[in-house]
């Protein structure tokens, strides 16, 4: 596979960890009501996420409500968001300039500026894996510890949202190793030596 097949892999990449930090963000599916031990009351589920928090009743229906606070948040939910969002926001403009400095593409004319550009693309892309697994991991990390806690009455399970931003974490620092991993940027030329062919004529010296 070329230069050109790995940068088609890595859009692919970026793209689909852009649509699950998309969807980590919306979605409220990052804790969900745990039935086990003494929660045995299963009429309801209640689901936590960035934005709101849904109750679905056993018969299908769905009830959501914004948060009235930011304060009512716990931390992680609260990075969470700030994260998320930056995350999206550098997977678009990584995948853009990759566009922009791909073999594949003609936007950029210089042949020099497109393994920077891919370069630049490849770190956004890391960048963009990081700034999404690490909300994802911290929420995780709280929702087992309560869950661990024998004091604790309201036991939360993971939410998919959980799944989702791992897997697209991965792929976002897959696709950005792969972009450093091949993105050569070359250096100037050594010196300022110049070449005439045979049928040029060199400079002209005045000799004594």
């Amino acid at each position: 596979m070329g230069v050109a097949g790995v940068q088609i892999v890595c859009v692919g990449l970026g793209v689909l960890g852009l649509v699950a930090g998309i969807v980590c963000c919306v979605v409220p599916k990052w804790k969900e009501s745990s039935f086990t031990g003494q929660n045995i009351v299963t009429a309801q589920v209640t689901q936590d996420g960035l934005w709101m928090s849904c109750v679905v009743q056993s018969t299908g229906q769905q009830q959501c409500k914004t948060y009235d606070s930011l304060l009512i948040l716990s931390a992680d939910l609260q990075a969470a968001r700030a994260m998320t969002i930056i995350s999206c926001m550098l997977s678009v403009l990584s995948v853009l300039t990759l566009f922009a400095g791909a073999n594949f593409t003609t936007c950029v004319q210089n042949e020099a500026a497109k393994p920077k550009l891919t370069l630049v693309a490849g770190i956004g892309l890391i960048l963009a894996g990081v700034l999404l697994i690490i909300p994802v991991s911290w929420s995780a990390h709280n929702v087992i510890r309560a869950f661990r806690n024998p004091l604790n009455p309201q036991k939360k399970e993971l939410g998919a949202c959980i799944f989702v931003g791992w897997a697209g974490s991965v792929l976002l620092l897959l696709g950005g190793g792969l972009l450093c991993c091949f993105s050569r940027v070359k250096g100037g030329s050594a010196g300022n030596a110049k070449y005439y062919s045979n049928g040029a004529s060199a400079p002209n010296k005045n000799y004594v």
